[in-house]
């Protein structure tokens, strides 16, 4: 019987990963799901349990000059991502409207998919942020919901660009490697130092460039519902998608209301990195406890308590803290 179950696990496991784009195998962490995965995991145990437990007897790293350097990279690796994806199909052939995944192995086809994967690996290198917030002991950022965005998501992207490298499901991460350029801009800029905090000031317009990139993705993927008749071959890809900008849109509006409009400073957070409230380190001098909640932006960043959306070097409750 267990043989027997066995057996059709497997089978299930190979037809779907048949349905994987035959020329993403050649890319690494791409010919299984098993590799992704584990890095995924690991980064999950080492958030949750392992990084509080070595950093619970020891002073915040001071990682300044790290993070500068880390997050101009990402802004030099956005840039670079937003140019390709521009280049490989966006402003050439490209309707912007029901664009089919091209399947073919021609020029502009294999940049798309190059592309592609380039933006989820991205995503695997944006799982520092969380590891910069332990180093740190930047207990307060490591929300439920950046945890949630963090892990989840590069695990979701791997399919998405698996099945779909390319057509109008690549739109969303087009949009959001482009506010990745601002936001990591952002965010190097404001580790570098309080001599950099007089060119910040449009941190305010931080969430209203979060609200616009949900609305373009919602709105974009909304035109599929209203054609006709369109090609794309996995609509299943562009419901998520919609469903993602839209219960951001939502949660992001709510933070600018109750920030912007309305002027409330939101509670301040010390909140330790546990999905069930409680990190226990067994060898520690130090019980650690606290709860999680919060929503993580976008593509990479994200906010504490609904509220603060500014990330590695910048956390705030409405207020910059100097990094």
């Amino acid at each position: 019987m267990l043989q027997e179950i066995s057996s059709h696990v497997m089978d299930i496991y190979d037809y779907v990963l048949a349905g994987i784009d035959p020329r993403l195998k050649i890319y690494p962490l791409m010919q299984s799901p098993v590799p992704m995965t584990a890095i995924l995991l690991c980064y999950l145990f080492f958030v949750l349990y392992l990084g509080p437990c070595i950093m619970a007897n020891r002073k915040p790293f001071q990682l300044k000059e790290a993070m500068i350097v880390y997050n101009f990279a990402l802004v030099a690796l956005s840039t670079l991502i937003v140019y390709e994806f521009l280049m490989s199909g966006w402003t050439t052939t490209y309707t912007w409207r029901c664009d089919a995944v091209d399947t073919s192995d021609s020029p502009e086809a294999l940049r798309m998919v190059r592309v592609a994967w380039l933006f989820w690996f991205s995503k695997i290198i944006e799982l520092m942020d969380t590891i910069f917030f332990v180093l740190r002991k930047k207990h307060g950022q490591i929300t439920f919901l950046h945890i949630f965005h963090h892990s989840l998501m590069p695990w979701t992207w791997w399919w998405g660009v698996g099945y779909a490298p390319g057509g109008m499901g690549s739109f969303h991460a087009m949009v959001n490697s482009t506010v990745h350029i601002i936001m990591y801009f952002y965010y190097g800029l404001s580790a570098a130092g309080p001599r950099f905090q007089k060119f910040l000031w449009w941190k305010k317009y931080m969430t209203a460039i979060q609200l616009i990139q949900f609305v373009l993705v919602s709105l974009h993927a909304t035109q599929y519902y209203f054609m006709d008749s369109c090609d794309y071959q996995f609509p299943i890809i562009i419901h998520l998608i919609w469903m993602y900008g839209t219960f951001f849109f939502v949660l992001f509006s709510n933070f600018w209301v109750q920030a912007y409009i309305k002027g409330k400073r939101l509670p301040k957070q010390d909140i330790k990195p546990s999905l069930n409230g409680n990190t226990v380190c067994t060898n520690s001098k130090h019980h650690e406890t606290g709860t999680s909640n919060g929503i993580k932006h976008g593509a990479a960043n994200g906010t504490s308590n609904g509220s603060t959306h500014h990330e590695n070097g910048s956390s705030h409750t409405g207020k910059m803290k100097k990094a």
